[in-house]
């Protein structure tokens, strides 16, 4: 089992001070991942429901500093040497897929083949409109910019055709140091997304606190890999836990997880030393 923090580009952490004592702290006690979460802009006053809390309202003010994920995670690689850094989740259908293959592969050559590219099809609907992008084609185009994104990854260029992306010969530069590309994870809350997984994803990250919950939705990815003849172990499952304890690991191994996140328990830096090194030794150890 392997053990990552969720929202680390967030409170104090969207701060260089906060985010460096966080990431050194994280990788000096065996967490093995840094999650990084992504909105562009919080439109104010937006009705659209957030999906993951009871009140339906992002749990972090409109006007909080949000860092942007990739470029927050690349300050990480350059302080830090073995901690894996991932974004959950890059909102892939607000994005050009030719950038983003640009500056995943950038995350990963400068930090060694250390990144992890977790994606969603997102749900602010106001978000989408101030982008000028359709939210109602927002899963379509998620999936037409992985392939896209696996397409300019490859050795050799090739011509990309698709309904909302097309090219023809071009070389995309730098290519990522791991082979076959940075691990592309599958996030959501959804039976859609469990479908969206089996069907493109190296890894599913179920946005779900709750085990019976969390054994639904890996069952829907896997009876959607059966349909389509794949093999639902070369998934990687991630799942969040709101506290890291030797059940919560026992019953998430049962169901097939290998890596469990949490969110940081405390913010200020004696805090997270304490709260972090508290679950290290009851845990990770």
């Amino acid at each position: 089992m392997k053990f990552g923090l969720l929202f680390v580009n967030v409170g104090p952490f969207a701060q260089p001070e906060g985010l460096a004592h966080l990431a050194r702290t994280a990788e000096s006690l065996g967490f093995e991942s840094l999650w990084a979460i992504e909105h562009v802009v919080i439109p104010v006053g937006y009705e659209s429901r957030y999906p993951y809390d009871p009140s339906g309202k992002l749990p972090i003010p409109d006007s909080a500093p949000l860092p942007d994920p990739l470029l927050a995670l690349t300050y990480v690689a350059a302080i830090t040497k073995r901690i894996r850094l991932a974004t959950g989740i890059v909102i892939l259908p607000q994005r050009h897929p030719i950038y983003v293959a640009k500056e995943v592969a950038t995350l990963d050559v400068l930090s060694h083949g250390r990144a992890i590219f977790g994606v969603g099809i997102g749900w602010l609907e106001e978000e989408f409109q101030a982008l000028g992008i359709p939210f109602e084609d927002r899963a379509g185009r998620t999936a037409e910019a992985v392939r896209a994104i696996r397409s300019l990854w490859k050795p050799e260029p090739e011509p990309f055709s698709g309904k909302r992306y097309q090219w023809g010969l071009i070389e995309s530069q730098p290519k990522p140091v791991q082979p076959g590309g940075v691990p592309i994870v599958v996030g959501g809350h959804s039976d859609l997304s469990a479908r969206r997984a089996a069907r493109y994803g190296d890894g599913f990250f179920p946005g779900v606190f709750s085990v019976d919950q969390l054994r639904g939705l890996v069952t829907i990815m896997r009876e959607e890999c059966a349909k389509r003849g794949r093999n639902p172990e070369e998934i990687e499952l991630t799942a969040p836990a709101g506290e890291i304890t030797g059940d919560v690991v026992t019953q998430y191994a049962a169901l097939g997880v290998t890596r469990i996140i949490t969110p940081t328990p405390m913010l200020d830096p004696p805090g997270v030393e304490k709260s972090l090194g508290e679950i290290a030794r009851r845990v990770i150890r």
